[in-house]
């Protein structure tokens, strides 16, 4: 059922005086700046909550590929208090058209646009018998390309599987099951909800029974895709490149290949040396045909600053994570704590220490006087702390970083205090245990992920967001009484592609961006290492 909140925005009060000519205009009120803002947006058949950007006023819904785009539910629609939308409401009732990004404009005293994009999400295949190496499938082109052997007859190849749209499509004409001429460029009609579209599907031969087709070489990783025979199997092998040309090969075990698409194998290379240049090939093992060789370069072992904490300073009443005139790797909550209050993420004082430091003490506290202020959660994070918006937080999350580890190692002990203060939304949370988090990232934006709390322009991070590259977490809801070393693995969506900033957060209440937590929960974290390998399988 559809659910959709409009709020009509405050009249404005027009005043006019009756001993001059003229009156004071619309265009004449100083109107304050309050943004439009779209606070929640689900239409049929979404797979995953939307992702609302209200820095540039976009929707992002991804859908699956049984609900037509061109014509789109709308099952909740939630608007920022004060906001209304101005375009007609019929687009919202009727169903929308999202086979390309459309404008839905809101008011709060001025206009807003906002930009509303569907991503279908569709699982496209196509494959043949005996075929070598993955398809290359251009959604965009509308192009399949597929390789076979030479010894292949291109008069009689028999087409496996075929999935170019949609679940509901249908095809014409239509190749599974049975031999087809490839000995030219095929052309199949691909018709979904009364549109049709033609794709060009065209075979290639090689000579290569086995090749290496590309490598993600990380740190102390790479990965090795190579094309074989459907069917065929492969060994991996690689040696340092320093070695000379007569030095022996290191086989890769068995286990450390898995299959890729069809046609592909790929594998897994642990435990190598970080910046050293490589040399691998793949080896049919069924004929001895080897793939040419491919060279490759390791990437370095990199940790972050002030990874014990061990340099800080005091500016005025704000306790800042590095040294004075230093590097602001980290960055934390204070600023907005200390304006009702004190810092509540403080450094660990330790006499062994060179400098008297050595950790960061997280701790959620209640800032201000009485019934006036606000939860404050004991947050440590990688950027900076941009402002202030009332009694808000606007945060700038990632700092510059190029590398891939394999996992974030934390040093960390926890008390866990009963959540105290809840907004609406968690007030079911109230006297349970808070729960500590701590969670990395790797993002590939152009730019910090920005992070904003107020309600009415709230942006937190999502995980799924196609700019996240890899992401871990550990949380906990009861107490860590000793300091204890936890390994937080990074999964990553793809190997191939390089991160540019790293996102490491902790926080002594989960919830603190929704100022629910327990009064009391402290977290103490002395110690970060990033991980670059993957343990033996």
């Amino acid at each position: 059922m559809m659910t959709t909140r409009f709020i009509a925005p405050v009249a404005a009060l027009a005043l006019c005086a009756t001993t001059v000519t003229s009156c004071i205009s619309d265009s004449d009120i100083p109107y304050p700046n309050i943004q439009a803002n779209i606070l929640d947006f689900e239409v049929e058949g979404q797979t995953r909550n939307a992702l609302i950007d209200t820095l540039q006023r976009t929707v992002t819904v991804n859908i699956n590929d049984s609900v037509n785009p061109a014509r789109l539910k709308v099952e909740r629609f939630t608007l920022a208090p004060g906001a209304s939308l101005v375009t007609d409401t019929t687009v919202i009732t009727d169903g929308l058209d999202l086979t390309s990004p459309m404008t839905l404009t809101l008011k709060v005293y001025r206009e807003y646009d906002w930009t509303i994009t569907a991503i279908r999400n569709v699982t496209r295949s196509f494959a043949v018998a005996g075929q070598i190496g993955p398809s290359v499938i251009d959604a965009e082109a509308h192009t399949v390309t597929v390789t076979l052997p030479t010894s292949a007859d291109l008069k009689a190849v028999t087409v496996t599987a075929m999935k170019l749209a949609g679940a509901t499509a249908t095809y014409s004409p239509e190749l599974v099951g049975k031999p087809h001429d490839f000995t030219s460029p095929v052309t199949v009609n691909v018709s979904e909800y009364g549109a049709t579209t033609p794709w060009t599907i065209t075979v290639n031969t090689t000579d290569l029974a086995v090749d290496i087709t590309s490598v993600d070489a990380w740190t102390r990783v790479a990965w090795l895709h190579a094309s074989v025979k459907e069917g065929a199997s492969c060994r991996f092998e690689y040696r340092r490149a320093d070695a000379g040309e007569n030095a022996a090969w290191t086989a890769a075990p068995a286990t450390w290949t898995i299959d890729g698409e069809a046609g592909e194998l790929i594998c897994r290379v642990i435990h190598l040396d970080p910046v050293t240049e490589y040399v691998a090939r793949a080896i049919d093992t069924m004929t001895g045909a080897s793939s040419p060789e491919v060279t490759f370069t390791t990437g370095n072992e990199v940790q972050v600053p002030n990874a014990n904490f061990t340099e800080w300073w005091l500016d005025g009443k704000i306790w800042c994570p590095w040294a004075k005139d230093g590097e602001d790797f980290w960055g934390t909550g204070n600023k907005g704590a200390t304006t009702l209050g004190d810092s509540n993420t403080t450094p660990v004082i330790d006499a062994e220490s060179a400098t008297g430091y050595a950790g960061a003490s997280l701790d959620t506290r209640f800032v201000g006087i009485g019934m006036l202020g606000k939860l404050a959660a004991g947050n440590l994070f990688s950027g900076i702390y941009v402002r202030t918006d009332g009694t808000n937080g606007v945060l700038s999350l990632g700092r510059p970083f190029i590398e891939r580890p394999t996992s974030l190692r934390a040093t960390i002990k926890y008390h866990s205090a009963t959540i105290s203060h809840s907004s609406t939304d968690f007030s079911y949370l109230k006297g349970r245990p808070d729960t500590c988090v701590v969670w990395c990232a790797l993002i590939d934006s152009e730019e910090p992920y920005e992070i904003r709390t107020k309600p009415s322009d709230r942006h937190l991070f999502d995980e799924n967001a196609p700019e996240v590259i890899a992401y871990g977490r550990f949380q906990q809801g009861s107490d860590i009484e000793n300091l204890t070393t936890v390994d937080i693995p990074l999964t990553y969506v793809a190997t191939d592609r390089r991160p540019r900033y790293i996102i490491i957060v902790a926080s002594a209440s989960k919830y603190g961006d929704f100022f629910t937590g327990g009064a009391g929960s402290l977290l103490t974290v002395k110690n970060y290492t990033l991980t670059y390998d993957y343990p033996d399988l």
